[in-house]
């Protein structure tokens, strides 16, 4: 006998009570949202900001997608051609919105989940709101996001930094343009995307010295070479052994990237993918490579601390600029949400995500807390047909 399957109307029904809810309306969780919806699912999005897409609307002013338009749209609606090649923050933003508003999805903004348990029937799971509200849906998926909590690292002398002297200490999260640091000397510290992103802005936009603190010496790749964007290298490669992407990246580096040992960017001496695995992306050029060979940009060591107004960096130096930018990155800061449910790793990630829920977690599913190399909106939008599709199952069984 064949295996009973509900039409999509049966399966709404089934959920009027009982929801899915999808806590966080960026773009992993109005894409769950949708595949959702598309087979028949009544998914709810919960959102602690007043609209969608609140963290990309934090975003620095020039930034632009990394990955391009077409592996960049979410499922059931194409990025307008008008965006160009790569889109920028506020056009992605409108797409968000226009997405929303295009699927007729259920959003419930100004709503914070602060804790998720198991339902007291065993039968689906309890989510903790602000207000006291209490609602219980049948299966949850968490997309709070990547860049959820700016971190900052514990500094020694950090806290009394520029209380006396009038220096500024912002994290990257509240650098929003140039225009307040024209004519200054300012310091940005971690050279991910974020920070070489912020500090080739600087220079465009007058500062009068921009240093850029390192740690890690980071693997720098060309956003485009001949044409070819680098998501597309990143998108075939992905599933091949690790030892051998290294092995095509190093060789494409010698040939794409010119060596900037002389001003203080040495290759690294572990492989790209290698620290992709370990949650590095390479950082793609935007303008650095040029500032940095021009002496625009000028490369120190770490920061180590803070001390008489001065930041004190790991080979010994002291220098006095007029601001920090920290672009340190950001905490997922899943432990209170569920951190109790024994589904986070060592470092506070999911143990699992996208279609697999973990195994003493069913019906719990998390999305967009990976950096793919294939680019973090492609894999968003995989992910919420692999989540969808994994719920229905889960309601068509009974489980």
């Amino acid at each position: 006998m064949a295996a009973f399957r509900p039409s999509a109307a049966t399966l709404a029904r089934i959920t009027d009570d009982r929801p899915v809810y999808v806590i966080g309306a960026g773009p992993g969780g109005l894409a769950a949202a949708y595949a959702l919806r598309a087979r028949g699912v009544r998914a709810v999005v919960l959102e602690k900001a007043d609209h969608v897409g609140a963290s990309w609307r934090r975003h620095y002013d020039r930034l632009r997608l990394h990955t391009t338009r077409r592996l960049s749209a979410l499922p059931g609606l194409a990025l307008p051609r008008r965006f160009g090649r790569w889109v920028s923050r506020d056009n992605l933003v409108r797409y968000l919105e226009k997405y929303a508003e295009h699927h007729e999805l259920e959003i419930v903004t100004g709503v914070e989940v602060s804790r998720i348990e198991r339902a007291e029937d065993a039968d689906g799971w309890l989510l903790h709101a602000s207000g006291g509200r209490e609602l219980t849906g049948r299966a949850v998926v968490v997309a709070t996001g990547f860049n959820h909590t700016p971190r900052v690292p514990d500094w020694p002398g950090r806290g009394a930094y520029g209380r006396e002297d009038g220096r500024e200490f912002r994290h990257a999260c509240e650098y929003r343009n140039a225009e307040p640091y024209a004519g200054r000397d300012v310091l940005v510290v971690g050279v991910g995307n974020t920070g070489a992103e912020i500090a080739v802005d600087l220079v465009e936009g007058g500062a009068a010295r921009v240093r850029l603190a390192v740690r890690t010496v980071p693997h720098i790749v060309r956003r485009s070479t001949l044409g070819w964007p680098a998501q597309y290298s990143g998108v075939l490669v992905r599933r091949l052994p690790v030892r051998l992407v290294d092995q095509l990246c190093r060789l494409q580096a010698r040939v794409g990237v010119p060596d900037l040992s002389a001003h203080g960017l040495p290759r690294p001496d572990t492989g790209l993918y290698s620290r992709v695995r370990q949650g590095a992306i390479p950082v793609q050029d935007v303008g650095l490579i040029d500032a940095v060979r021009k002496g625009k940009v000028e490369i120190v060591a770490a920061v180590e601390s803070f001390e008489d107004g001065k930041v004190v960096l790991a080979d010994g130096a002291r220098i006095e600029p007029d601001a920090v930018i920290a672009a340190t990155g950001y905490t997922r800061a899943l432990e209170g949400l569920v951190g109790h449910l024994g589904v986070l790793d060592g470092r506070g990630r999911p143990v699992v995500h996208g279609g697999r829920a973990p195994a003493n977690a069913p019906g719990l599913y998390f999305t967009g807390f990976t950096n793919p190399i294939s680019g973090m909106l492609r894999e968003l939008a995989v992910d919420a047909e692999k989540i969808a599709k994994s719920v229905t199952k889960g309601l068509r069984t009974g489980r």
